[in-house]
């Protein structure tokens, strides 16, 4: 059992400070290293911030921004965030010094909080992940504000098995063992613990202890079921789209969506296909993804796949679904290592959204829960010929599936206004306790 030590508080507010009664109304800072203009702030932050801000919640973002981004899309976040009364105080991601910019940006995003609170007093400081949580424990020690930890995932070991880190190197062992450490520190102070998946969720009480799962709740990756609805898309987009990709009308396409590399497991995946092209000739794998085409290209050539039948293209979030639509089955294998059990996949539940079956691994998050019944797509054991060959046996199956099932799955499961209610509800709970 682990005890949080004794918190100091300040009690020297600024002289101007309105101090909110109505604790139903939270005023939130909302603190992410992962950029509001990433795929992921996109997908998995705005949409929940917009509806928190819609019930009331004072929201003030603090994240960290890519500079490479476009400038367009910076403003565009702006627009959103100002649209719903929500503030935005971004910060530049660092990359230089290499191995340094971490701890660069902690000390920044830690300045950064510690001014905005001094200004505004915030009742809850919500922390996206281990390193917003390094930067903003501070406001929970030194301040009493609540804090709540969205763990995310398990990110030390997410590192090493990620192979960013590696622990033949002495500087990344280091690493691993002093955020291994504060994540004790964060699941013993937090007022509130968020987990991805109920796998997760077990984890947690077997590593740290009842008492603090006890305080844990489990929000998936949600997805916006009105934005990702095939019933969205005119077919003369998806036909035009068609053409523009190169892709005939009887083509049978199995696609991916998302980052490569790391944890997905882009070998495989192309070693699948090939299987499957092998039965079914018409077979063109689209890969949506913003990653280096070269890098896939070159996989391909090398499990001796004609270039021809790869296609790969990057889509902005408004036509993700649209080029998605273009899918007969889509695919990720993620390695199923144990900082996976915590993960709640995004394209897994924009992919069931749009009625599209999938073909996946176990051993990932709740995935082997929501594939029980075999009504969503299927599961492989491993990446076997074994297991390759039974999936395209079962292919024809696969393809009958019935899309309005796969949905009704993902708004069941992923559904976004569920998601906003499980955090609107933390929020209320932590304070009114």
């Amino acid at each position: 059992m682990i005890m949080p030590g004794r918190l100091k508080t300040n009690w020297l507010l600024p002289k101007n400070l309105v101090i909110e009664t109505d604790l139903t109304r939270m005023k939130v800072l909302y603190v992410s290293y992962d950029g509001m203009t990433d795929a992921l702030g996109r997908s998995q932050v705005i949409p929940y911030l917009e509806r928190l801000s819609a019930k009331g919640h004072k929201i003030h973002v603090v994240s960290c921004e890519k500079k490479q981004v476009d400038p367009s899309e910076r403003e565009e976040v702006k627009n959103i965030f100002s649209q719903k009364d929500i503030v935005w105080s971004p910060l530049d991601f660092s990359t230089q010094p290499p191995g340094l910019s971490k701890i660069k940006d902690v000390y920044k995003i830690r300045r950064k909080v510690l001014a905005l609170h001094k200004n505004h007093f915030f009742h809850i400081v919500h922390c996206r992940s281990y390193v917003a949580a390094l930067a903003s424990l501070k406001l929970k020690l030194d301040h009493g504000v609540k804090f709540v930890f969205d763990m995310r995932g398990f990110w030390a070991n997410e590192r090493i098995e990620g192979g960013m880190w590696s622990k033949k190197n002495p500087v990344h062992q280091l690493m691993y063992r002093y955020f291994k450490k504060k994540e004790k520190q964060f699941f013993s102070y937090a007022d509130a613990v968020i987990s991805l998946t109920h796998n997760g969720k077990g984890l947690i009480g077997e590593m740290f202890g009842e008492s603090i799962a006890s305080k844990t709740t489990v929000i998936p990756c949600c997805v916006d079921t009105q934005h990702f609805s095939r019933h969205r898309i005119e077919e003369d987009q998806r036909s035009l789209l068609k053409k523009e990709l190169g892709i005939k009308e009887d083509s049978f396409v199995l696609s991916y969506l998302g980052s490569i590399g790391t944890w997905y497991m882009t070998d495989e995946m192309l070693l699948f296909y090939k299987k499957l092209k092998a039965r079914y000739s018409n077979t063109r794998f689209l890969f949506i993804s913003g990653d280096s085409p070269d890098f896939i290209m070159e996989k391909a050539r090398l499990h001796g796949i004609d270039e021809e039948d790869i296609i790969i293209s990057r889509a902005p979030r408004k036509l993700v679904p649209l080029y998605l639509s273009l899918s007969a089955v889509s695919i990720f294998f993620i390695r199923p290592v144990f900082s996976k059990r915590a993960s709640s996949p995004t394209k897994q539940a924009e992919i069931m959204s749009m009625g599209i079956p999938l073909i996946c691994n176990t051993g990932v998050g709740d995935t082997d829960m929501l594939f029980s019944d075999e009504k969503v797509g299927l599961v492989l054991r491993d990446f076997s010929d074994e297991q390759f060959n039974r999936a395209v046996d079962h292919m024809e199956s696969v393809l009958r599936l019935n899309p309005g099932e796969i949905r009704e799955k993902a708004i069941k499961n992923f559904n976004l206004d569920d998601g906003v209610e499980g955090y609107d509800g933390i929020y209320k709970s932590i304070t009114q306790g």
